[in-house]
């Protein structure tokens, strides 16, 4: 047994004056196994194991105080793993609320949800939510049908590498950075000074690199109808989830208990339960687990440069993530 934060701190203010910040420790199970939880009733033994794609996809651990963490692909192969093995697990259930992430975490929960179908034969239906956007939809497209609500944020295929330049700046407070690096692009994309041409043929020769390799997955696994569509609906823009239905990257209109619906229908297990698999406490892991977010780029020794925070808590690198206002 250890001892486990379970709420969040309890600060009243008292009549006369303010209380004193408190805690409240309960002893919990020391466990790093993912459990299996019961969310819709179905008779039988049959189920239909609901896995969760949700926030920003990266592999790297994330959580702090008062908040448990995870690496969100590792806990991903995990819950892969687990409905894999089950033999009354008849067909799984995508559930994405996600504006993307990194462009690499991205592809392999995509590679691995693909591999998923073709080593276990089960059905996988994507239940596209608030957003499932760039990254999150590259991921969805490995589905059998993906089902959208109407109001859904779908889209943003495309790729992001963001830099910011702050030379000038540092030029007006009298100071002065300098690389002593070993070939001539070795610090592209350095905030501490201007991209030149080659640097920025550079990196825009890997932007187009991995755009085509998310042009060509929708591609392979969407129902576009022409070439003219494939260029509109791979622009960078987003669509409502039933405009994203007549451009063919949504299959059928519905919430989340129809998503469920639909995976019964393909895996012909009318009466399955829905089930989620939860980690209670603690922090576990599959071959994914031991990264973890690296600190800010964006400091020098004598100034602290400020970003939004969505931003400067990411580490640099090539992105499948839609950032609307940062």
């Amino acid at each position: 047994m250890r001892l486990s934060i379970f709420t969040t701190i309890l600060a009243a203010a008292l009549v006369g004056g303010c209380g004193t910040p408190s805690f409240l420790i309960t002893p919990v199970s020391n466990t790093q196994k993912l459990r299996e939880m019961q969310v819709q009733g179905g008779r039988g033994a049959d189920k239909v194991a609901i896995i969760e794609l949700e926030g920003l996809l990266s592999n790297a651990r994330t959580g702090g105080f008062l908040q448990p963490t995870e690496n969100k692909l590792s806990l991903f192969k995990e819950q892969l793993d687990r409905a894999a093995v089950d033999k009354n697990v008849k067909a799984v259930v995508l559930r994405v609320n996600s504006p993307g992430g990194t462009v690499t975490a991205s592809d392999t929960m995509y590679e691995l949800l693909a591999r998923f179908k073709q080593r276990t034969r089960k059905p996988v239906v994507a239940s596209l939510q608030e957003v499932a956007a760039s990254g999150g939809y590259y991921v969805a497209c490995a589905a059998d049908t993906i089902v959208a609500t109407p109001t859904s944020v779908v889209g943003s295929i495309g790729v992001i590498f963001n830099t910011f330049e702050a030379s000038r700046g540092l030029d007006k407070l009298g100071i002065r950075t300098e690389s002593i690096k070993s070939g001539p692009l070795k610090d592209m994309g350095s905030p501490f000074k201007a991209l030149t041409a080659d640097e920025r043929a550079v990196m825009q020769g890997m932007v187009d690199e991995y755009y085509a390799r998310f042009v060509m997955v929708v591609k392979d696994r969407r129902p576009v109808a022409d070439a003219s569509t494939m260029k509109l609906v791979t622009d960078g823009r987003v669509f409502s989830g039933s405009r994203a239905m007549s451009f063919g990257l949504v299959d059928r209109m519905g919430r989340l208990d129809d998503a469920i619906d639909r995976a019964r229908e393909l895996a012909h297990a009318p009466r399955a339960k829905a089930i989620l698999y939860k980690r209670p406490y603690g922090y576990g892991g599959s071959i994914y687990a031991s990264s973890q977010v690296p600190p800010p780029r964006a400091e020098v020794n004598v100034l602290q440069l400020e970003l939004p925070m969505s931003r400067a808590t990411l580490p640099g690198g090539f992105y499948y993530l839609w950032e609307p206002g940062l």
